[in-house]
């Protein structure tokens, strides 16, 4: 039998490196991408192009709403999207996002019979926010295995974080080796609807010095 995966895909260069990853250790890819309320479409259209380039299994978008909380300059207009670094967890994080995510992620390997879930986070090359560090994910796994069906009967939940000790440099050097062409994700936290990146938002930043730092031309089509 094929083992399974479910792989949050977002469209954005980390978690189509995650899903070409998985892909490559034999995994069939069930994907899942969230329509959450954030400021634009594109991503969900890359994260679309990226499932398909990689012959997913199945790729799910889940409707939500959480622009209703607010609290996040991705899901509230009237929160402006930082252009420079600051200290400190930046208005881009969204607040329990990954744990939301991950909790549909969840109850859907449940349903798949599946125990392998992938994600993207990165704790070197990130962006400051308490849901991609080892130990949030160490906390949920176990929350996890205490919370379903599967664990308590002894299929235990395991949640892959591939990236995590990876720069963003290392990231695209591995996807590159992966196949993965970056020219269809999108990073950018203010993209417009054809896809172009703003070329100064916090994400944009990291990802123009990742390919730098690798030394290998960037892909990403900007707005000007």
């Amino acid at each position: 039998m094929s083992k399974k995966a479910v792989v949050l895909l977002s469209g954005g260069l980390d978690s189509a490196t995650v899903l070409a990853y998985a892909t490559s250790e034999g995994y069939d890819c069930y994907c899942l991408s969230f329509d959450y309320g954030q400021r634009h479409a594109a991503e969900l259209n890359a994260a679309r192009n990226v499932a398909s380039a990689f012959k997913a299994r199945e790729h799910r978008v889940i409707q939500l709403d959480l622009g209703q909380l607010g609290g996040s300059a991705l899901t509230d207009y009237a929160i402006d999207v930082p252009t420079e670094a600051a200290e400190g967890i930046p208005v881009t994080y969204v607040p329990a996002r990954n744990t939301v995510f991950l909790s549909y992620a969840l109850a859907w390997a449940e349903v798949l019979a599946c125990q392998d879930i992938f994600i993207g986070v990165n704790a070197v090359d990130y962006s400051g926010y308490p849901d991609c560090r080892p130990e949030y994910i160490q906390a949920y796994e176990t929350m996890a295995n205490l919370a379903t069906k599967a664990g308590v009967e002894g299929k235990p939940i395991h949640i892959h974080t591939p990236l995590i000790q990876l720069s963003k440099a290392d990231i695209i050097r591995q996807g590159i080796s992966l196949g993965v062409d970056y020219a269809l994700t999108v990073s950018c936290y203010q993209a417009d609807v054809k896809g172009r990146a703003c070329g100064v938002c916090d994400s944009c930043r990291l990802r123009k010095q990742g390919f730098e730092q690798a030394g290998i031309t960037d892909p990403t089509r900007y707005k000007s």
